[in-house]
């Protein structure tokens, strides 16, 4: 088996002597093509290669959800062709790694190399559904690219979240779960649509949902964890199925302060409830508008503002070694 390990040089649980035996285990397995990342996009070009390829038979992605997210969409370039593509293995090397627990794999980049190698001599894997975001033809966004996501993305209050977590990165903050929570608060406090959502979402053959302040997109449960918690958005959300919606029409300061408390006690049974909340599950296809821009986020990654974007959930998109 000929392989390319894409590893990301920031990843932040990750020292470069631990890079170096996980790099030797995978090394000892198979004939392994080792790249450390250089630039942002860098990892998604790397995939791109390895799938117009055809000797690569697998691309291991060592780093968090963003190298992963990357990745995905190199390999994905060219549209989902599960037979006919590199399998995907992921080592966790991040903050979160959400994708990776989702897919049953240890948190710890030596326990998840161990899985990982363990899967590969079982022939073991799983054909993964992705989700798909592109601009909406007819819009200020009709250029925007068509991009893949694995677990997630949003439109409005939590990917405004995501922004302002980057920002405090890029000023030299560690990504902690204190940062993350900080910023919620700030987020909260300076929304200005948190009682009269502007988004819109629309359906073939079902009536529109209006006036949301809030929607995440999730394609996998739980949503995110805080340490060891998982937090489930969309309980029944799965790689199996279509997309699942959670939206929310109104933040007052003590809605929000019930649905915060709602997604830290939140389980595999239920997620955030109540008047002012949307919850749709298995969606094929869908398009979220805003009267306003507003942020957007996959993956964890902010990818600026936006007035509409059309999601679609592509079953069996890519096969994961697990």
């Amino acid at each position: 088996m000929r392989a390319l390990l894409v590893v990301n040089p920031a990843a932040t649980t990750t020292s470069a002597r631990r890079r170096d035996v996980l790099i030797h285990a995978l090394a000892s397995e198979m004939k392994l093509e080792a790249v450390t990342t250089e630039y942002r996009g860098h990892a998604r070009d790397l995939a791109r290669q390895a799938a117009d390829s055809d000797d690569i038979d697998l691309v291991v992605a060592l780093g968090g959800d963003g190298t992963v997210n990357e990745v995905v969409n190199g390999l994905l370039h060219a549209g989902p062709n599960p037979d006919g593509l590199p399998r995907l293995a992921v080592v966790p090397g991040g903050s979160t790694n959400v994708f990776a627990r989702a897919l049953g794999l240890p948190n710890d980049a030596v326990e998840a190399t161990g899985a990982v190698l363990d899967a590969l001599h079982q022939g073991s894997e799983r054909a993964v559904g992705m989700g798909l975001a592109t601009g909406t033809p007819g819009t200020e966004d009709e250029a925007v690219p068509a991009r893949w996501f694995t677990f997630c993305a949003g439109l409005g209050f939590d990917a405004g979240v995501v922004g302002r977590v980057e920002q405090q990165r890029e000023l030299g903050k560690k990504s902690t779960h204190a940062l993350y929570l900080r910023q919620v608060a700030r987020q909260f406090l300076q929304e200005p649509h948190r009682r009269h959502g502007t988004i819109t979402l629309e359906r073939p053959g079902e009536e529109p949902v209006t006036d949301l302040v809030m929607s995440i997109i999730c394609n996998t449960s739980p949503w995110t964890y805080l340490g060891n918690r998982p937090v489930y958005a969309s309980p029944k959300a799965s790689f199996d199925t279509g997309l699942d919606v959670l939206g929310v029409s109104r933040m007052s300061t003590v809605s929000a302060a019930r649905y915060a408390t709602q997604l830290l006690t939140s389980s595999p049974e239920r997620g955030p409830h109540g008047k002012h909340v949307v919850s749709l599950h298995d969606l094929d296809g869908f398009t979220l508008h805003s009267k306003a821009p507003l942020p957007l986020q996959m993956d964890g990654d902010h990818l600026g503002l936006r007035t509409s974007v059309t999601f679609t959930g592509v079953r069996r998109a890519l096969r994961v070694i697990v």
